[in-house]
């Protein structure tokens, strides 16, 4: 291998085109273990009629993936029907609108770029944004291709209580062996960087909103045990944030839950995922004892901007990222 081909490629926004397939709906089923774990991803793909090229070969990114199955709309195929290599999955024959079925196995616990699913301590996390989704399975993770997500994940009960990810929650249940799952399901379309995964030992403060037409949203804060009792300025910032954003632009809340995750292994200040924000303790935990007046304000400003994001970046989001300064910009 050249130096040249481990230099970052420069990427222009003139070069940019439209997806040549676009996924309509994504089911994920995480099994989580302490070394590795396995990833199955059901994508109902179609051809993009906006696309230059209608018989294009669907390439899908994919990084540090084992892969362990692919399938074809029911039909398993062999190594010589596709093409995996560093940057992802390649496959030249297939229709208009299909389903493909892969199967991965990834290692969170090794993952110290904290992109994808990494674990740290005794918790899994995610972040995506902007390229990360890539590591958790092949997908085109890019932001002007948006999806229907419902995700299962699976743990051992007793060390991973809490299971999170986008949406409304769906299911839950025990399984043999000590384990169990939780299935979230996301009905507003989004990319793939707005996705989000949460496992481990937590506990949650819990409120209510009432939106502007009587819906009832659950309001829920979840941190380790030690922090419980710095969490109130911050649910106060969120219902505040939440009634702002209805008065000022009739932005009313769209799912039926509302959760933040505030960790102190999470890698940036804070993340938008869609009705599961992720925060670093840091923009998050506030007692008149320990936090100046200057870290109430930063806990206000940070709650209020990654929920403001729920319409400004998630609802309407990018179509490359060029565009970040416009969301960014006008969230803040």
């Amino acid at each position: 291998m050249s130096a040249t081909d481990t230099q970052p490629k420069t990427i222009f926004l003139k070069d940019y085109q439209v997806p040549d397939f676009l996924i309509e709906r994504t089911e994920l089923h995480f099994e989580l273990f302490e070394d590795y774990s396995r990833v199955k991803a059901e994508l109902n793909i179609r051809r993009n009629p906006a696309s230059a090229d209608q018989s294009a070969a669907l390439v899908l990114h994919g990084v540090e993936l084992k892969l362990l199955s692919v399938a074809v709309d029911g039909q398993r195929l062999s190594s010589d029907d596709y093409n995996v290599d560093a940057e992802g999955l390649s496959i030249v024959n297939v229709g208009e609108h299909f389903t493909l079925n892969t199967e991965v196995e990834i290692n969170p616990q090794d993952n110290t770029s904290l992109e994808g699913l990494y674990k740290s301590r005794t918790m899994f996390c995610t972040q995506c944004e902007a390229e990360g989704f890539r590591k958790i399975t092949y997908y085109l993770d890019r932001p002007d291709v948006m999806s229907e997500f419902t995700t299962t994940v699976v743990a051992d009960k007793a060390t991973y209580p809490v299971l999170l990810s986008n949406g409304n929650p769906i299911e839950r249940k025990d399984l043999d062996g000590g384990r169990h799952l939780a299935t979230w399901h996301d009905p507003f379309m989004k990319p793939a960087y707005l996705f989000a995964l949460v496992a481990g030992t937590l506990e949650s403060v819990d409120d209510t909103f009432t939106t502007i037409s009587g819906r009832e949203i659950s309001l829920q804060i979840f941190v380790e045990a030690k922090d419980l009792d710095k969490c109130d300025h911050a649910m106060l910032s969120l219902k505040k944030s939440m009634t702002w954003d209805e008065e000022v632009y009739g932005r009313e809340y769209d799912l039926d839950i509302f959760m933040i995750v505030a960790v102190d292994d999470f890698n940036m200040g804070a993340m938008e995922n869609k009705g599961l924000n992720i925060f670093n303790t840091s923009c998050v935990l506030a007692n008149p004892n320990t936090t100046t007046d200057m870290g109430f304000q930063r806990v206000e400003a940070v709650v209020a901007h990654e929920y403001f994001h729920n319409w400004s970046g998630n609802r309407v989001t990018c179509r490359d990222w060029f565009q970040l300064s416009l969301k960014e910009g006008f969230t803040v």
